[in-house]
């Protein structure tokens, strides 16, 4: 069982929290729960209510995305990378299935609580920002690459 004194340090190497007044992170590491995934375990399923986001300490997540023709990985992450923020930020339905990939360890932060957070630390609305503006950056070129591709195989 990991203590409040090393939550606070493992949120504080998350680039996104790094910059956070030690109290406050004191705080957001008391009020998180630690969670066990099992290999093929879910965190949470494309379509559910985004309730917590999720710090990954130790293990691989793969994100998966269900299509008409089945589930696609579209990434993968691991240690001190953060996952589910887009639905808790955006009140939206999940946008993918989050499931374990090997035993996976996690800090999970309820919405309540990053939310307050954020209000409190500008700083950190402002890098979430930007890192979903790097993810939609990244994606949007990815899609531009795939229909490049798509075109060019219809074309032959």
């Amino acid at each position: 069982m990991a203590t409040l004194s090393e939550e606070v340090e493992l949120l504080r190497k998350i680039p996104l929290f790094a910059a956070i007044d030690p109290a406050k992170l004191k705080l957001l590491a008391f009020a998180s729960d630690r969670k066990n995934y099992s290999d093929g375990q879910e965190l949470f399923k494309q379509g559910d209510f985004g309730d917590a986001a999720y710090v990954v300490v130790e293990g691989l997540a793969d994100i998966v995305v269900e299509t008409d023709a089945g589930e696609v990985t579209v990434a993968q992450l691991g240690h001190n990378e953060f996952i589910g923020e887009i639905s808790i930020l955006c009140d939206v339905p999940r946008t993918a299935t989050v499931r374990a990939n090997g035993d996976l360890k996690t800090l999970k932060i309820k919405k309540e609580h990053f939310l307050g957070i954020i209000s409190q630390v500008p700083d950190l609305g402002i890098e979430v920002m930007r890192e979903l503006a790097s993810r939609l950056s990244t994606t949007t070129a990815e899609l531009s690459d795939a229909k490049r591709e798509l075109q060019i195989a219809r074309a032959s």
